[in-house]
């Protein structure tokens, strides 16, 4: 399929007029957003600064400290109710050098590799990855990085597997499809962390305001990301539950996020299934309506990660664990409501998304117009929740054998366990002094249809409408 002719794409200087709607000129416009993202940028350093961020280091030590002085959970627990947390460590703290090993802590291991490039796709899913570079995290942690924006998740793949890039924003299936050579030389990957959960919708076409209900979709043209997405398994989900087989009544095509507005303006498309803020910026140039939020197929659903290659984890092991504590940090940011329009302006300039600060404000803050008339309040319409859930990593296998992305046998729990680096994400959010829920394998429900990660090979077949 050709490409439309997108002037919102990133990456072409030409504005036939003002992006945010104001009425004034270009450059008024771009000194208007330099100033904004500025001040945007201090303020959220600021925060950074002066809240909880700068106790993490030294809590993990405390903590660390009690569990070594007092292994058995039980008698910990009962030690820290009789004398309360305050009294114990002023007791430690007077036979061990505690400061110093804080001080110690604190003081990063050798990293193996400083100047790094991390791959983006332009999309309000990479939020944590992209913020954390003008934020100043990964400098934070003695890293050079330069995040690269890219024009598609093919080459985002390909970069990895030829080393250009030495970590990246990945759709959360991709790692595993690469890790198992579908559609690619076979490579290991890794989730590192989940970027986002929720955040996507369905988009159609203003002139199907009147097919609202699926089963008058057949014939619809519709676009995703990739393949390998949760967009893909998603859409073909919720047409499937409503009676449409995906591969015979309606056509789904793959279009790079940046050129799903320009497709849908120009016909080529009737909607589709796509990250924002591109199914807002839809909305803002009045040529589509919001059908439907993701979350309200499955809430809480992971989108995009945070990954690498097991041959860089291997061989940069200090420089793994700083990226991950830059990545964390910002996506503990990200998921105060109060730090959510800050975030939009710090990531709308060219150099990020080019997007107007309105679009992703209303994107981040839940608080949008729908296209329909209608300005909803969401406020988790995108969230930042980092957990690489192992089950989440086996309903998306369940989703590739079903439409035979996969042939034959799976070892679910052996991919799911490989790929999705749970316990490592685990332990470096305990480091940064962050809650982490117990488990490994939560059960959820999608359209109200439960899934047992322990049963895939049934879940599969209870769909009436699949491949295998």
């Amino acid at each position: 399929m050709s490409s439309a002719f997108d002037p919102y794409d990133a990456d072409r200087p030409l504005r036939l007029s003002c992006a945010c709607g104001g009425h004034h000129a270009p450059d008024e416009h771009d000194a208007a957003q330099a100033t904004n993202h500025g001040e945007a940028v201090r303020t959220l350093r600021a925060r950074s600064e002066t809240e909880d961020f700068q106790a993490y280091s030294n809590d993990f030590i405390e903590a660390s400290l009690v569990k070594a002085l007092f292994p058995q959970d039980a008698v910990r627990r009962r030690f820290l109710r009789a004398v309360g947390k305050g009294t114990a460590m002023a007791a430690i703290a007077s036979v061990l050098p505690t400061a110093s090993l804080q001080a110690m802590a604190q003081e990063a291991a050798p990293l193996e590799k400083k100047d790094l490039k991390i791959g983006f796709i332009p999309i309000t899913c990479a939020t944590p990855l992209i913020m954390a570079h003008p934020l100043g995290f990964y400098k934070k942690q003695g890293l050079d990085v330069q995040v690269v924006k890219t024009a598609g998740w093919a080459l985002i793949r390909d970069k990895m597997i030829n080393k250009e890039y030495d970590a990246t924003h990945f759709l959360s299936p991709m790692p595993l499809s690469i890790s198992m050579g579908l559609g690619s030389t076979a490579k290991p990957m890794h989730v590192a962390t989940i970027q986002n959960t929720n955040g996507q919708a369905i988009t159609l076409a203003l002139k199907h305001k009147d097919k609202r209900d699926p089963k008058d979709w057949k014939g619809f043209k519709f676009a995703v990301p990739f393949e390998y997405s949760m967009h893909n398994f998603l859409l073909r989900y919720y047409v499937a539950e409503h009676g449409l087989d995906p591969d015979k009544d309606i056509q789904i095509r793959v279009v790079p996020p940046p050129e799903m507005v320009a497709n849908l303006r120009a016909g080529n498309i009737d909607g589709y299934l796509g990250p924002d803020p591109f199914n807002q910026r839809a909305v803002h140039e009045e040529i589509g309506f919001i059908h439907l939020l993701t979350k309200e197929i499955w809430d809480g659903h992971p989108c995009c990660a945070f990954g690498t290659s097991g041959e860089f984890i291997a061989q940069n092991p200090n420089t793994f664990a700083a990226l991950y504590r830059a990545v964390l940090t910002a996506s503990a940011m990200a998921r105060q409501a109060k730090n959510r329009e800050l975030i939009a302006k710090v990531i709308a300039p060219a150099q990020y998304l080019n997007q107007p600060e309105a679009v992703l404000t209303q994107v981040l803050t839940g608080r949008f117009a729908d296209g329909l008339g209608n300005v909803r309040n969401v406020p988790d319409r995108a969230d930042f929740n980092p957990i690489p859930w192992q089950s989440m990593a086996v309903w998306m296998l369940t989703q590739m054998k079903r439409w035979g992305y996969v042939k034959g046998d799976v070892n679910y729990r052996q991919l799911a366990e490989k790929v999705f680096l749970l316990t490592d994400a685990k332990k470096q959010m305990k480091a940064l002094g962050e809650a982490v829920p117990e488990g490994a394998y939560p059960g959820f429900k999608v359209m109200g249809k439960a899934f047992d990660p322990s049963r895939p090979e049934p879940y599969i077949a209870s769909f009436a409408i699949k491949r295998t």
